[in-house]
């Protein structure tokens, strides 16, 4: 690992192109990340996975992956069902906590069942925004709900249930996406909110799975904190809220870089990422001149960096060994009329 690149990167297609092998070989990153134009079935998956460790000469490189359930759900049937949204487990929370708190845990553990079989590592789970009225939607019912109480328990519940099946969580975005009035896909947002109503709403689930292995930042500008640079390349924001507000001392990845919320060309963007203080960029489309852009000034993962990437792959471990026909049955006990 001591060679890797510091940055995490995607591939076009559903198999890895003469140019994409060279340049992954040379650039060495430190792990990858699939969508769903990446995959159509199970032995093509299980190729492609393997092809980019082989690049990298790393079997235990990271393959991550964005499957929440609901509209963010990158393998769908036939390679897994359709799952509920986050906003569905929150509604059977609110009827009864304990059953919520279950079949959260439950869905992650089947998350984990459906991404190992194809050798995906990690999940970009579980989303730990609280959504305010009139926010743009881009978080919506992908939240678990909307106090900070019922997002970080569902939260705690989902991460759990992917480390037990032996995944690697990545909690995002923090600190805090809910309030975004904009598709950061699209645009930059800017958060005017108090520090005092951020600690209090934002912050809180974040601070409570503190504890989690990686983390995702937000492309959010939080004007009370920063008013000039958004999460990702904030060093105020990393630095006095990310690491000691909220306390988290893992492995922090930024959002994807190519999003249109950052601005500056792709070199730029990964020099300003890193700066700031993140551990990893984080480049998800594929695009061949973007990543070598972004390749030419990303650094090598060293120093304390590298000591979190080794503890995050170290945490993930399989605990659970239920039978999958058994968890499934139970998760249909709770939501199964919600799975397609």
């Amino acid at each position: 690992m001591s060679e890797s690149k510091a940055m995490i990167l995607g591939c076009a297609g559903r198999s890895l192109t003469r140019d994409e092998v060279r340049f992954y070989r040379g650039e060495a990153p430190w792990g990858f990340i699939v969508f769903s134009r990446n995959l159509c079935e199970p032995e093509q998956i299980h190729d492609l996975v393997a092809a980019m460790r082989d690049c990298v000469g790393r079997p235990d490189a990271p393959v991550f992956i964005d499957q929440e359930g609901g509209r963010v759900q990158r393998l769908r049937p036939p390679l897994a069902p359709n799952y509920p949204s986050a906003a569905a487990l929150g509604a059977l929370y609110g009827d009864d906590k304990t059953a919520g708190l279950r079949a959260a845990w439950l869905l992650s553990r089947l998350h984990a069942a459906d991404l190992g079989r194809y050798g995906i590592t990690a999940d970009c789970l579980p989303v730990l925004d609280v959504p305010v009225e009139g926010a743009n939607d881009v978080i919506g019912n992908r939240a678990y709900g909307r106090t900070a109480a019922q997002v970080a328990a569902l939260g705690r519940a989902a991460a759990d249930g992917l480390m037990a099946g032996g995944l690697l969580p990545v909690m995002k975005h923090v600190p805090g996406h809910g309030r975004a009035q904009a598709d950061t896909h699209l645009a930059l947002p800017t958060v005017d909110t108090s520090l005092a109503d951020l600690q209090r709403q934002d912050f809180a689930p974040f601070r409570e799975l503190a504890d989690l292995p990686i983390a995702m930042t937000a492309h959010v500008i939080y004007s009370a904190i920063d008013p000039k640079n958004p999460a990702t390349t904030s060093g105020k924001v990393i630095e006095e809220i990310i690491r000691r507000e909220i306390g988290f001392d893992g492995l922090l990845m930024s959002d994807d870089s190519s999003m249109k919320a950052l601005s500056g060309d792709f070199s730029l963007r990964a020099a300003a990422i890193l700066d700031a203080g993140c551990d990893l960029v984080l480049h998800c489309n594929g695009d061949m001149d973007e990543m070598r852009a972004i390749a030419a000034r990303t650094r090598p993962l060293e120093g304390v960096s590298l000591e979190r990437a080794r503890r995050a792959l170290a945490s993930a471990s399989l605990s659970d060994h239920t039978k999958e026909d058994d968890l499934r049955a139970e998760f249909a006990d709770y939501l199964g009329a919600l799975v397609a």
